[in-house]
């Protein structure tokens, strides 16, 4: 989706391949037992607020536990989360899994701060048309319920300059 990045992205050219777009770097242990991610220091949201570890948290927890059941069967073979650094965060699994890091690298990260119902955001289970603040390219301009869904280009997007994104996400 042109809205919301993820810690990693596919490469369409290069069949298993992922490159980290979110997150500046990607570690392993050998056996997969765990992975580990830096988000690079100028990814941010739309709003202008920097991703932070406590969204890429916030966001596979609440999936995880109240989201689609994609999100929510890869989030039971996770045994821990937790920050590691100022950037940087760990998932440990349940049991070595190959597949596994790359799969949460695919998943989307949204904002927390517009969900804390504390601070006056929406609860994440609450049904509305208010789009969701974007990391990606592109966000949603207007939304004519069953009709239609308007994106307008994030003119000063953090990613542009990432040669992943080379040739793409260049339409107005």
């Amino acid at each position: 989706y042109w809205g919301y990045e993820s810690l990693m992205g596919r490469s369409w050219d290069e069949p298993f391949t992922l490159y980290g777009l979110l997150a500046e770097s990607i570690r392993t242990a050998p056996d997969r037992s765990w992975v580990e991610f830096t988000l690079r220091p100028e990814a941010r949201f739309s709003d202008g607020a920097h991703v932070t570890v406590e969204d890429v948290i916030w966001s596979f927890e609440t999936m995880g536990t109240e989201g689609h059941p994609r999100y929510q069967t890869a989030w039971t073979k996770i045994e821990s989360m937790e920050r590691v650094g100022e950037r940087s965060l760990r998932f440990t699994f349940t049991e070595p899994d190959r597949e596994l890091p790359l799969i949460l690298g695919l998943r989307p990260i949204v904002q927390r701060a517009q969900f804390d119902v504390s601070a006056g955001g929406r609860s994440f289970a609450e049904s509305s048309l208010t789009p969701v603040i974007a990391s990606g390219p592109y966000e949603v301009s207007a939304v004519d319920p069953g009709r239609s869904v308007t994106f307008r280009r994030i003119r000063d997007w953090w990613g542009d300059e990432l040669p992943f994104f080379a040739g793409q996400y260049n339409a107005d």
